[in-house]
This record gives structure tokens, C-alpha cells and sequence, in this order.
């Protein structure tokens, strides 16, 4: 199945392998590795190759990594997935990164308007789960203004493989409903 999303600007797509250099390019910058949990410091071909490989066979069913392409460079600057679905509760888990160059240019948002779309409209979920560092101001102001709830801090249970450090996690949830809502506000 090959599924691809598209918005004013983006193209949301399943990984590929020539991606590699634009994902050691996007990941490898520290500002973004140390707010992943699995992602090592410093990064490599390697590790990219092993991650895409990964990401590559787990598409479909229960896992849809696409990879954030500017449509204008025709380059991968981030990825964001919908994982764990769970096709009895309807429940999903989402997750996202963005190369550093391409922060605060709203293409996260635009992202992740697009994903939860998709969660929500072709794959007929009902929630959508977010966990992220407790300390990272930049994504739990994004989780807000997409109209996830905090729903509780998990304590020193999520560490930082580039980082080496611990760190509480908060959970977020968003329900169908309230994606309707969020929505209304932030396309016009």
C-alpha cells in the first residue's frame, strides 16, 4: 500500500531508502536527536539505513511512517508516523521530528493537520495518544494547539539515547471530536 498525503506545501510519503542523506542530514543535528528516545548522537549512514530499512516493512496495518518532503526543495525535513494502531480500540499513537533548519516555518503544523486527517478520516480512528518530553517546550505547545489534551506526567520513564539523559514524559490524547474542533481553528 502506498499511501501519499499532500498539503499547500508538503508531501507526506512512505520512506525510501535514497532518503538516507537528508534523515543523517535532519536527525544527526543534536537539536533534534535529543528529543527522540531511540535516535543515537552522533548520527550515521548507518543508522539511517537501519531506521528507513525499518520503517520501509513496518508500513501499513499498524504502523505509517511517512516522511515529510518540501515540495519546493524536494527534500525529506522530517517524519511523522501513526503507530501501535489498534484496529478493536481505534486508537493510535502519533510521533514527529523536523530537521532543525526547518523549524518554526509552521511546516510541523501543516504535517500534522494532514496525519491526523488521515488518522482520523481513512483510518477511521478514534484517538490519537502523544508522548513527549516533559522539557520540550517547542512540541508540547504544538500538541496543545492541535487540541491534544494533557492528560498526566509519567515520571523519569522516558530517556534520550543521544542525550543519555532521563527525563519525565507528558501524555497527551486527542479524540475525534475534539480534532473537529482544533481543526475549525487552525485551517480557515
Amino acid at each position: 500500500m502506498n499511501i501519499i498525503l499532500k498539503t499547500e506545501r508538503l508531501i507526506l510519503r512512505k520512506p525510501k531508502l535514497s532518503d538516507w542523506k537528508d534523515v543523517v542530514e535532519g536527525v544527526g543535528e543534536y537539536g533534534v536527536s535529543k528529543w527522540l528516545t531511540t535516535v543515537p548522537y552522533p548520527y550515521k549512514k548507518s543508522d539511517a539505513f537501519k531506521w528507513i530499512s525499518k520503517y520501509i516493512k513496518k508500513w501499513g496495518d499498524k504502523d505509517y511512517p511517512f516522511f515529510i518532503e518540501l515540495r519546493s526543495e524536494k527534500k525529506v525535513i522530517g517524519c511523522i508516523a501513526i503507530h501501535y494502531v489498534d484496529k478493536f480500540t481505534k486508537v493510535g499513537t502519533t510521533g514527529s521530528w523536523i530537521n532543525k533548519k526547518y523549524w518554526k516555518k509552521g511546516y510541523i503544523t501543516e504535517a500534522k493537520i494532514a496525519i491526523n486527517d488521515f488518522a482520523f478520516n481513512k483510518l477511521k480512528l478514534e484517538r490519537l495518544n502523544s508522548s513527549i518530553f516533559s522539557n520540550n517546550k517547542a512540541s508540547n505547545a504544538t500538541q496543545k494547539k492541535m487540541g491534544y489534551k494533557f492528560e498526566g506526567k509519567r515520571r523519569r520513564c522516558v530517556g534520550s539515547k543521544a542525550s543519555g539523559k532521563i527525563y519525565d514524559e507528558n501524555m497527551y490524547g486527542l479524540l475525534k471530536d475534539d480534532w473537529k474542533k482544533a481543526r475549525r481553528k487552525l485551517v480557515k
